[in-house]
């Protein structure tokens, strides 16, 4: 069965395709679907933000798809950036969004660097009915950016129990333990 990612994000593509093929699904970013839209983000919610892209491409095929709004929420920056990771100051790349949280943190001991990956998943079958489903990955920012096997914030998160970054876990292993892996896990019970 087709379904379609609501993104234009290439890394969260990747990993829902690594994630939801094996599962059965052929998977087909906006781009491969022949959709050239960039939904604006107007919710208040990780929810919100992931129906509201659900629903703009559900009324434009008919189809399955799947949308998730995820983000990084760090305690010492008062759950800061959140639903705004992807635009956080205003600022227009992964590297200076890091590097902004890294300025910020610098200096903060680390009992005090407590952070999570927040994911949010919408999901709308074929007859327009949703399901949602969330998922978490607890952890702590590093003091400096590590590693090149992941985007966004994961060169400066670490995960709880880990001593390494997101960015320097292995595809795979990010894959199993991620909170886009933890929210498709509980997608996967509610849809079987």
């Amino acid at each position: 069965m087709n379904i379609i990612i609501a993104s234009n994000n290439q890394g969260k593509i990747r990993e829902f395709k690594k994630m939801l093929e094996p599962m059965g699904y052929t998977v087909l970013s906006q781009s491969e679907a022949g959709i050239n839209l960039e939904v604006e983000e107007t919710g208040t919610t990780f929810k919100e933000n992931a129906t509201l892209k659900a629903e703009a491409i559900y009324k434009l095929k008919n189809t399955p798809v799947l949308a998730d709004d995820s983000g990084i929420e760090v305690e010492f920056l008062n759950m800061e950036p959140g639903i705004y990771s992807a635009r956080y100051m205003g600022l227009d790349s992964d590297e200076a969004r890091r590097n902004c949280i890294l300025e910020k943190m610098q200096g903060v001991e680390e009992n005090k660097r407590k952070a999570r990956f927040v994911c949010c998943i919408c999901y709308i079958d074929e007859n327009g009915n949703k399901k949602y489903a969330e998922g978490y990955w607890n952890g702590k920012i590093a003091e400096e950016a590590r590693g090149e096997n992941g985007f966004g914030y994961d060169p400066i998160f670490i995960p709880d129990g880990e001593n390494i970054t997101s960015a320097e876990m292995l595809p795979d292993d990010k894959n199993q333990k991620s909170h886009r892996a933890q929210a498709l896990k509980k997608l996967k019970k509610i849809l079987c």
